[in-house]
C-alpha cells in the first residue's frame, strides 16, 4: 500500500467510524435524558450492532496496513494526519484485544446496566444492580488481562482514561492530597457554620430552568450549539464542537444544579474549542479525561465559587429568585457557596472535602480490580470508607454505592481524574494570572478571556498533542499536588477564620 492510498483509507475509516459514534452518541443521550423508561430494552440490541459495524471498520487488514504505513512514514505526512493515526492505531489497539462478538456484547451489557442502575437507584435497590456489576467488573479485568497482562489490570484501566496513569504515581498524589488536607478539613469540621437562610427557601424547578439559560450565557456557551437537558446523573456529551448536549438534575438545593451547569458548561466549552479542522476525525475530542474534568472543575470551583464570581452571579439570582435572594450579598452569598462540610454525595462536595470523595473510590476500586472486594462487600465497604475518612454515616445505598453512574458504563479508573483535574486546574489559573486580568474579567461578567486563553493552550488542540506536552505547557511544568493542597487551605483557612 502507497502512503497515498494509506491517507486514503484513514479518510474512509475515520469517517465511518465517526458516524457510527454520531449516532451511538445521541442514542445514549436520548436514553439518558428524554427516551421512554423501558427503550433501553431494544436500545441496547440497537448499539452493539452499530458497535459491531465500528469494529469491522477499524479492525480490517486494509485500516491495520493504513495505519502501519503512515506510521512507517513520519517524515513525508503532515503533523496532524501522522496524528491521526497514532490515535487511531491506539483505537485499534485497545479494540482488537477482544474478538468482535465480546466487544459487541460488552456494549450491549454497558447499554443494559446503565438503565439497571438507573431503576436500582432510584428504587435504592443495589441487589438488582449488583449480577450486572459483576460482569462489567469481569469484563474490565478480562481486557486488562488481554491488553497488558505484565501490568496490574487497575493500571490499565487507569491508562485509559488518562494516559502515564498508574498505581504508583497515584497513590502518592492522593496520600499528599490526604495528609496536606486532613488538618484543615478538621479545623474547618470543628468551626462548623449554619446552612443560610436563604439556601434553605422553595427554589421552583420552573424558575431554576430560566436561571440556568441565564448560567449558560453567562460562562459563554452558545445556545445554537449547546443544549441544556435533564438526568439523573448530570453529564456532557456531543459528536462534534456545533452539537454539544449539557444535562443537569433539578432538586430543592438550587446550588446543586447550579454548579452542575457550570461544570458541565465547562467540558461544554472544552469541546466547543477543539479546531475546527479536527472535527469528525478521532482527535475532536478532549486529550484525557483528567485534562477534560481540568476545565469543568476549572469553572465550577476556580471560577465558579471565587470572590469575584459572585458579582455577576448574585446579579443574575435576584433576577431569577428575586424573593429568596432579597437582602442578599455577595459576601454572605461567597460565605453560603463555599460551606465546607463532610457530605454523602460527590457532585454536590465542596472543593475541600472533594477530593476525598474521590479517593475512596479509587480505593474501592483499586481493590474490586485485584479481587479483594466482591460486589456483595462493595456496599458496607463504602460505608465504611465514608465512616473512616469523612465521618459521615451512609443512610442507603442510593445516597451511597448507587450514587454514581461510572461503574455502570464500565469506568472503572475514570474517578481519579477528577481529583488529578482539579490540581491541573489550580496550576493552568496560576500561570493564567500572570497573563490576563482574571479576577477583574469575572467580576464583570466577562468569562471570554478566560475562555480564549483555555482555547489557546487546551482547547484548540484537541488530541493533536500528547496529553503530558499539553499539560506541562498549559501549567508551566509537571503536576505538583502541593500547589492545589496550598490553594485550598488558603482559601479555606480564610473563608473561616482558622
Amino acid at each position: 500500500m502507497t502512503l497515498n492510498q494509506a491517507i486514503e483509507t484513514l479518510n474512509r475509516v475515520e469517517k465511518a467510524v465517526y458516524a457510527l459514534n454520531h449516532a451511538m452518541d445521541i442514542m445514549n443521550t436520548d436514553g439518558e435524558t428524554v427516551a421512554p423508561k423501558d427503550s433501553w430494552r431494544v436500545r441496547g440490541e440497537a448499539m452493539a450492532y452499530l458497535s459491531g459495524l465500528a469494529y469491522q471498520e477499524l479492525q480490517a487488514p486494509e485500516t491495520e496496513e493504513a495505519l502501519k504505513t503512515i506510521l512507517q512514514h513520519r517524515g513525508e505526512t503532515d503533523e496532524t494526519t501522522f496524528r491521526r493515526a497514532e490515535v487511531l492505531q491506539e483505537d485499534y489497539e485497545d479494540m482488537h484485544v477482544l474478538p468482535m462478538d465480546e466487544y459487541v456484547a460488552y456494549n450491549q451489557l454497558v447499554s443494559d446496566a446503565g438503565a439497571v442502575w438507573r431503576e436500582a437507584k432510584e428504587n435504592n435497590d443495589y441487589a438488582s444492580f449488583a449480577p450486572l456489576l459483576e460482569k462489567l467488573i469481569a469484563a474490565r479485568r478480562r481486557y486488562a488481562a488481554l491488553k497488558a497482562p505484565e501490568k496490574p489490570a487497575y493500571d490499565v484501566l487507569l491508562d485509559q482514561y488518562e494516559k502515564g496513569a498508574c498505581m504508583e504515581t497515584l497513590d502518592p498524589f492522593f496520600a499528599a492530597v490526604r495528609q496536606d488536607l486532613a488538618p484543615v478539613i478538621a479545623d474547618v469540621a470543628a468551626h462548623p457554620k449554619e446552612t443560610p437562610a436563604f439556601l434553605t427557601r422553595e427554589f421552583s424547578v420552573d424558575a431554576q430552568r430560566h436561571f440556568s439559560e441565564k448560567l449558560m450565557a453567562l460562562e459563554g456557551l452558545n445556545p445554537r450549539r449547546c443544549t441544556l437537558g435533564e438526568t439523573e446523573h448530570p453529564f456532557t456529551s456531543g459528536p462534534n464542537k456545533w452539537d454539544v448536549r449539557i444535562t443537569t438534575n433539578y432538586r430543592s438545593d438550587v446550588l446543586g444544579s447550579l454548579y452542575s451547569v457550570v461544570h458541565e458548561g465547562g467540558h461544554a466549552l472544552y469541546e466547543m474549542g477543539v479546531a475546527d479542522e479536527l472535527q469528525c476525525t478521532c482527535l475532536g475530542g478532549g486529550a484525557t479525561m483528567g485534562i477534560h474534568e481540568s476545565q469543568s472543575r476549572f469553572y465550577e470551583n476556580l471560577i465558579g465559587r471565587s470572590r469575584a464570581f459572585c458579582v455577576p452571579l448574585l446579579k443574575i439570582m435576584k433576577e431569577s429568585f428575586p424573593e429568596q435572594m432579597a437582602g442578599v450579598t455577595e459576601d454572605a452569598l461567597y460565605e453560603a457557596i463555599n460551606l465546607s462540610q463532610p457530605s454523602l454525595i460527590r457532585t454536590e462536595a465542596d472543593e475541600l472535602t472533594y477530593s476525598l470523595h474521590v479517593m475512596i473510590r479509587y480505593e474501592l476500586e483499586k481493590a474490586m480490580i485485584a479481587g479483594d472486594l466482591t460486589v456483595a462487600e462493595l456496599p458496607a465497604a463504602w460505608n465504611d470508607m465514608y465512616q473512616k475518612y469523612l465521618g459521615v454515616t451512609v443512610p442507603d445505598d442510593r445516597r451511597g454505592v448507587l450514587q454514581d453512574s461510572h461503574w455502570s458504563f464500565g469506568g472503572m479508573g475514570y474517578f481519579p481524574s477528577y481529583a488529578l483535574g482539579s490540581a491541573y486546574g489550580v496550576q493552568m489559573l496560576h500561570r493564567m494570572e500572570k497573563e490576563i486580568d482574571v479576577w477583574g474579567s469575572v467580576e464583570k461578567g466577562d468569562l471570554s478571556p478566560l475562555t480564549a486563553w483555555l482555547g489557546e493552550h487546551i482547547h484548540r488542540f484537541g488530541k493533536l498533542k500528547k496529553p503530558q506536552e499539553l499539560l506541562s505547557a498549559a501549567m508551566g511544568g509537571p503536576l505538583d499536588p502541593s500547589v492545589y493542597t496550598s490553594y485550598l487551605k488558603e482559601k479555606f483557612t480564610k473563608l473561616y477564620h482558622l
